[in-house]
């Protein structure tokens, strides 16, 4: 090929490819009012909160933020709003350990900001974050019942399994050593704060998505509990 050649080639190629750009970015401006809810005043509160308290010190939304606490973008999404509120006005009574201090918010300010984060969630970002994939190994199985509970009900939004999951609730690697009673783990799950006082974890039928009749609701509990105590 000839130096002329190779620089038409160059140069008609570098304006294909800014073409296209300017093309895409007319389609996605055009596309953005589609892709977000409306503002309401709660909402636009809620975002108010959200940098009073300096959240994105800590956390990311839409990509934006620290990456030092979990991303928020779809947060409602996979936490009940009860226990976010709970949450976010003293996350220590809720775990702990946790990383996060009590930053002194009013019952008021929690509720815009979970509105906000509500706003957030419903942002279509194409899918992203991605869900975390839980990916075990128990007993010499890839895949037993309790555990495609597990994954169904989004447990691992809250809990980690070996280093995989959320950090909102208790670490369960072990739970099956700290818990061996499975019928501790059924009346943990249907009900837990008739094991552990003033807990934010959701009950089951708040989970439930479908009616179930009240017989395959406890083999969905059965099977829960029995893949916990296999957590050892």
């Amino acid at each position: 090929m000839s130096t002329n050649a190779a620089k038409n080639l160059f140069i008609f190629g570098s304006l294909l490819c800014f073409a296209v750009l300017i093309i895409l970015t007319i389609d996605t401006i055009g596309k953005l009012d589609e892709r977000a809810p409306e503002i309401t005043e709660e909402v636009n509160a809620g975002k108010k909160v959200w940098h009073k308290y300096d959240c994105i010190g800590c956390h990311t939304i839409l990509g934006n933020g620290s990456y030092f606490a979990p991303d928020m973008t779809k947060t409602t999404d996979r936490k009940p709003k009860e226990y976010l509120k709970k949450f976010i006005l003293d996350p220590r009574s809720i775990k702990p350990d946790s990383a996060m201090p009590k930053l002194g918010l009013s019952e008021d300010e929690a509720g815009k900001l979970i509105a906000f984060l509500e706003w957030i969630s419903k942002v279509d970002t194409n899918d992203w974050p991605p869900q975390p994939i839980l990916a075990l190994s128990i007993a010499g199985r890839t895949a037993i019942a309790g555990q495609v509970l597990f994954q169904k009900y989004d447990c691992v939004a809250c809990h980690q399994i070996r280093g995989i999951g959320g950090a909102a609730g208790p670490d369960l690697t072990y739970i099956g050593l700290k818990r061996p009673d499975i019928q501790w783990h059924i009346k943990h799950l249907r009900n837990p704060e008739s094991v552990i006082p003033d807990s934010a974890m959701p009950r089951f039928d708040d989970l439930l998505e479908d009616e179930l009749r009240d017989e395959q609701i406890e083999k969905e509990l059965k099977e829960l509990a029995e893949f916990l105590i296999t957590l050892k």
